[in-house]
């Protein structure tokens, strides 16, 4: 199989997404904060099926969450 070298031989091997066109119906939402490993499964998840990216439920902020805090050194 031939690996492609540039983003034109990509291009050219399997064409381009200008008319791409995401598939319509429902899929869930998600809590997922932005950034998080969870998120970025769910959007790989919805590219892998053709889904738009985002939700209009998804969440978009990071209310209610905690984080790890470390001390200073």
């Amino acid at each position: 199989m031939h690996n492609v070298n540039n983003v034109f031989e990509a291009i050219l091997k399997y064409g381009h997404d200008e008319d791409f066109a995401p598939a319509t119906g429902d899929f869930e939402s998600t809590n997922a904060p932005a950034g998080s490993d969870e998120k970025i499964e769910i959007l790989r998840k919805r590219v892998e099926l053709g889904l738009p990216l985002w939700h209009d439920s998804d969440r978009v902020d990071y209310s209610g969450l905690t984080g790890a805090v470390r001390p200073r050194e």
